[in-house]
């Protein structure tokens, strides 16, 4: 891409003054020709042109904005446009024609997002509102603002099978779900959340594409490689033989929805599934041309990846990939050891304590290498200066609510205090929290999961779903393995759907949520994401000490997981340590207008020495001068 001049994806239909120029890699074709439908469904063919590397072109002066049209191959079966931009009919039907300058941004003066002090809120926008669309989660967007978020993450939005998915089912990438609207209802979201300041992460899925409705092979069974196998199959082929267009294809939809969506930021789906060997790995080829395209604004990269690989968020000068963050699990993983006792699949690894849970916060990481519990294999890499923005911190997401047998929500799992107080130990930590959509009110919903396949499809689907919780002893039974919601069922989807009410009904825990927010962007101290000026401590066996400071200033929280205690300051080194006068109550979650028992810490002055006395189950935080 030259100076000045504008970027558009290398295949596809492009719109252009002469017409529309086609472009498809069809290797394995002899001739292609695209299927042109009229508004009567009568269809007209055109040939293209083939290109020594297997791509075949041609600008038609007859197409423009609005045609609907199919890639006929081999005068045979035509198939949708894997660029397509639009599929109106969803993934069986043809593709549509996008002029992606009509629409008239005013987000001129945008200038992106930094990864610093960031508060990510992840959702699914057929989940979110009653409507389920585009259009309606504008209306949502004001406030997400006021309760302090910074950044909405969508779940994939790409075309999927069905009127309903989860969107990790996705085969037409370039497309913005019909379900949810028009592509132009998507930049309308998006240029709505600038305005209001807010920035938009999009979770895409280059690890694998959905059962129904893949047609890529087709036009190329490069695309797919059966030297790197992943839990949905063959991989996609981004290191062998015939891979540079298929490298191309995800470096051409990052930098579309940066480029046509002005999208802030990707989240990379399970790139420890993304097998490359190649000498520049996937996820940094498709980064950096991601942030050539953005040009001056800023925007932000982040991986899930499950090997704690630091790898992935080290700068590529320092022989890393130069990907902003990562979802680091440990964290949510040691928690909910912590609150639930679970030991199960990969919790086996997790002991739960205090101490575990504190390392993970200075670190960003628990396994930096250790041995794995239930691989036997040692996992994760060395956390050196990586900083604190770098590792995102959950307590739920929609991973650790939707694949649960019932999908049910921490707080459903939990009493409310031992709620709060994790939810205030996730959003005092230095590193960037995540928050799932009605995690701020404790929604009373549940998060299942959920599909709408062909029938065919769908009841496979549906005895895998209670298939893999089989070794569940309490799904044994085959009444209660029965019970497993249906993905299939309708019901499933739409019991998943966000009472937005509960806003009001359960306003002590919204409230809490606010000022926690309100709190870590707005405290001197605690809107530096610094790790090197932040100290957690196992302090007891049910207490978690986190102890930050910028210049002067010092924040301490408590999280007291246990009973009612008094902690004899002396006795503990941390708090021993810490400046003796001026210690001031900013939160504690026990405060009856969050919905707590009212009971107020005190600071007793014993003639021992100073004590602390801590309500149960809760979590306080204390500001002071040193």
């Amino acid at each position: 891409m030259t100076t000045g001049e504008r970027w558009r994806p290398r295949s596809g239909a492009n719109v252009t003054n002469a017409g529309v120029d086609f472009a498809v890699w069809a290797p394995n074709a002899r001739c292609v020709e695209v299927e042109l439908i009229d508004r009567d469904g009568q269809s007209t063919y055109v040939s293209l042109r083939v290109h020594s590397d297997g791509r075949f072109t041609n600008i038609i002066a007859g197409a423009g904005p609005g045609t609907r049209y199919r890639y006929r191959l081999d005068g045979d079966a035509a198939y949708p446009d894997p660029y397509s931009r639009y599929q109106p009919e969803g993934v069986h039907g043809p593709s549509q024609v996008i002029d992606p300058e009509a629409f008239v941004w005013t987000d001129d003066d945008w200038p992106g997002v930094s990864a610093d002090n960031q508060v990510i809120y992840e959702l699914h926008v057929g989940a979110m509102t009653p409507e389920g669309t585009f259009a309606a989660l504008i209306d949502q967007l004001p406030e997400l603002k006021r309760l302090g978020v910074t950044m909405i993450e969508l779940m994939p939005v790409a075309e999927c099978p069905g009127r309903w998915n989860w969107g990790y089912d996705g085969v037409d990438l370039f497309a913005p779900s019909h379900n949810y609207g028009e592509p132009d209802d998507l930049r309308a979201l998006v240029d709505a959340a600038h305005a209001l300041g807010l920035g938009v992460m999009l979770d895409v899925v280059y690890n694998h594409l959905g059962p129904d409705g893949n047609y890529l092979a087709a036009f190329a069974k490069q695309y797919f490689t059966d030297r790197h196998k992943t839990p949905w199959g063959d991989g996609l082929n981004w290191d062998g033989p015939d891979s540079a267009w298929v490298r191309a294809f995800a470096v051409d939809n990052a930098c579309y929805w940066i480029d046509e969506f002005h999208i802030d930021g990707l989240r990379l789906d399970a790139t420890d599934h993304l097998l490359d060997d190649s000498p520049m790995h996937i996820c940094a080829e498709l980064t950096a041309a991601a942030r050539q395209v953005a040009g001056e604004r800023h925007i932000v990269v982040i991986a899930e990846d499950a090997r704690n690989d630091v790898s992935r968020i080290r700068p590529r000068a320092a022989g890393g990939e130069g990907l902003d963050g990562v979802w680091a699990d440990d964290f949510h993983h040691e928690i909910r050891v912590l609150l639930t006792n679970v030991h199960r699949a990969y919790y086996a690894d997790y002991a739960g304590t205090t101490s575990d849970i504190a390392t993970t916060i200075n670190d960003g990481f628990f396994y930096q290498g250790q041995t794995s519990p239930s691989t036997g294999k040692p996992r994760g890499t060395k956390v050196t200066d990586e900083p604190a923005r770098s590792f995102v911190f959950c307590i739920q997401n929609h991973d650790q609510i939707g694949n649960r047998p019932m999908g049910g929500r921490l707080s459903h799992t939990i009493n409310a205090d031992r709620y709060t107080t994790a939810s205030a130990l996730l959003l005092f930590a230095p590193e960037t929290p995540l928050l799932f959509m009605g995690q701020e009110f404790a929604a009373s919903t549940p998060f299942y999961f959920f599909t709408d396949h062909n029938p065919a499809l769908g009841k496979l689907v549906t005895r895998g779903r209670r298939d893999e919780f089989h070794a569940f002893p309490d799904f044994h039974d085959a009444e209660l393995a029965r019970s497993i919601p249906d993905p299939q069922k309708p019901s499933t989807f739409f019991a998943s759907k966000l009472r937005l009410d509960e806003r009001v009904t359960h306003a002590p825990v919204y409230l809490l949520y606010e000022d926690l927010l309100a709190l870590r962007t707005g405290d001197p101290v605690l809107r530096v994401n610094d790790r090197t000026h932040a100290h957690a401590t196992g302090l007891t066996a049910r207490i978690v000490m986190v102890h930050r400071w910028w210049g002067a200033e010092h924040r301490v929280l408590l999280a007291n997981f246990g009973q009612r205690l008094t902690l004899d300051v002396a006795a503990h080194d941390e708090l021993a340590q810490l400046p003796g006068l001026g210690w001031r109550l900013m939160v504690t979650t026990s405060d009856s207008r969050y919905g707590g028992s009212g009971e107020l810490p005190l600071i007793l002055h014993a003639t021992s020495g100073r004590q602390l006395a801590l309500p149960p189950r809760c979590a306080t935080i204390w500001s002071f001068t040193g």
